[in-house]
């Protein structure tokens, strides 16, 4: 696992205002939790924190740097982050420290690689979680877990005990549960059965006289003169 370098420094609760001014100055608010519960406020680089979220490996081990010893080669992993529900610009983030010799728990993302066979037949690839826990030392902590779905036919699933995990990597599930399935293709009803049946029912219109309307031989009828009854 890649280690990654953010500039950090602590930062004061009070005043209200002070959180606006640092986001002007290009500094986002945030909390590290530490190892023993303990929570520190500081503010780290916008610049910086946006560049190590765009990336794909979201929970790479982050090493702080700051002028403040108690905060300085610190490495952490991102938890979690708030961002304003239009521009989608960072608010907030929290960070958790971790000991480089002690294994962790986190979500790790997945990764479905390959085309399946079952898309061939109008299949539809299916993935029904997108991440998995798992419990590995920080700095063997994997940027994804590649799914190989290129054997899934129609209706063939993959569970998470099928899936590779890369050196002491270890999943954590109580039940094995279906990462990825091949949907069925949608069954939609034929339009040439709905073309067909159209001409027949506008003949049968047609055949038919409308209500208030009389047949033509009808209205030859109704128009010949009634025959003079004898007298």
């Amino acid at each position: 696992m890649e280690t990654v370098e953010l500039a950090c420094e602590k930062r004061a609760i009070r005043p209200k205002g002070l959180i606006n001014r640092l986001r002007h100055a290009g500094r986002v608010p945030a909390v590290l939790y530490g190892n023993h519960g303990s929570a520190t406020s500081i503010a780290v680089d916008g610049v910086e924190l946006k560049a190590r979220v765009s990336t794909a490996a979201r929970q790479r081990i982050i090493r702080l740097k700051s002028e403040a010893s108690e905060l300085n080669q610190k490495h952490v992993i991102l938890k979690e982050i708030q961002r304003t529900p239009v521009s989608r610009e960072i608010l907030h983030a929290d960070f958790y420290e971790v000991d480089l010799t002690k294994p962790i728990r986190v979500e790790v993302a997945l990764r479905f690689v390959g085309r399946a066979a079952g898309i061939i037949d109008g299949g539809i690839l299916q993935p029904l979680v997108r991440q998995v826990e798992v419990e590995c030392l920080p700095l063997e902590l994997p940027e994804a877990i590649d799914v190989d779905v290129t054997a899934l036919g129609i209706h063939d699933v993959i569970h998470i005990s099928g899936l590779q995990f890369a050196g002491n990597v270890k999943p954590l599930y109580d039940s094995d549960y279906a990462v990825v399935t091949v949907l069925p293709p949608t069954v939609a009803e034929a339009p040439a059965a709905a073309a067909e049946a159209a001409p027949a029912e506008g003949a049968a219109a047609e055949a038919a006289p409308a209500v208030g309307e009389k047949s033509e031989k009808g209205a030859e009828a109704s128009a010949a003169p009634a025959p003079a009854k004898k007298g």
